[in-house]
C-alpha cells in the first residue's frame, strides 16, 4: 500500500504564492515518478506537473509552465510544487500521484496507480 498525503493549500490573493507539498510512505522505491493533478468545481481532472525517478526530468502543463515548479526530495520521499503567479483560474483541488512506471508521461495520460486525497487551492481576485 502506498500513502500520498498533501499539504500546503489555502486561500491566497491573485499574484501571490504557494508551495504544495507530498508525502509519500508505504511500498515505495525510493524513485518512482511524482506528479500534481488539480480538478477545478465543474471540471475534469487536470494534469499539471510531472517529476521523473532522479528529479532531473520534469513535465509540465501549458497552463502552468514558467508559474508552477515541481520537485522532490528523494531523502525525504516528499514531492512539492511551488506555485507562483497564482491567478482565479488556478483555484482547484490540488492532489499528489504516484506511478511505479518509471514512463513520466503516464501521467499526461492520467494512468495512476495511487493518488493523495487532496488539498485545497483558492485564488481571490
Amino acid at each position: 500500500q502506498v500513502h500520498l498525503v498533501e499539504s500546503g493549500g489555502g486561500v491566497v490573493q491573485a499574484g501571490d504564492s504557494l508551495r504544495l507539498s507530498c508525502a509519500i510512505s508505504g511500498r515505495t522505491f525510493p524513485r518512482w515518478p511524482l506528479g500534481w493533478f488539480r480538478q477545478a468545481p465543474g471540471k475534469g481532472r487536470e494534469f499539471v506537473a510531472a517529476v521523473g525517478p532522479n528529479g532531473a526530468i520534469t513535465i509540465y502543463a501549458d497552463s502552468v509552465k514558467g508559474r508552477f515548479t515541481i520537485s522532490r526530495d528523494i531523502a525525504k520521499n516528499t514531492a512539492y510544487l511551488q506555485m507562483n503567479s497564482l491567478n482565479p483560474e488556478d483555484t482547484a483541488v490540488y492532489t499528489c500521484a504516484a506511478n511505479s512506471d518509471s514512463n513520466i508521461n503516464t501521467f499526461r495520460l492520467q494512468l495512476i496507480e495511487w493518488w493523495g486525497q487532496g488539498t485545497q487551492v483558492t485564488v481571490s481576485s
